[in-house]
């Protein structure tokens, strides 16, 4: 699957950007947004996605599934 990033949740902070294996997440026209097609949620690099883990603002960024 993939994670995505709830829009109206994001203070474009960028501190998921730099952690992402993958390099999926990239500055929109508003806000950061993550790849689905090449976000891996982080499996095999870390137990999980690093994105969730660093973003300051609680359920910002969830699995593409909860959408």
């Amino acid at each position: 699957m993939a994670m995505y990033i709830v829009a109206d949740e994001c203070i474009s902070c960028g501190d998921c950007v730099p952690e992402c294996p993958t390099e999926s997440i990239d500055e929109g026209k508003i806000v950061f947004e993550i790849n689905a097609e090449t976000c891996k949620e982080c499996e095999g690099e870390h137990d999980s996605p690093k994105c969730v883990e660093l973003c300051p603002i609680d359920n910002c960024i969830l699995p593409l599934e909860a959408a």
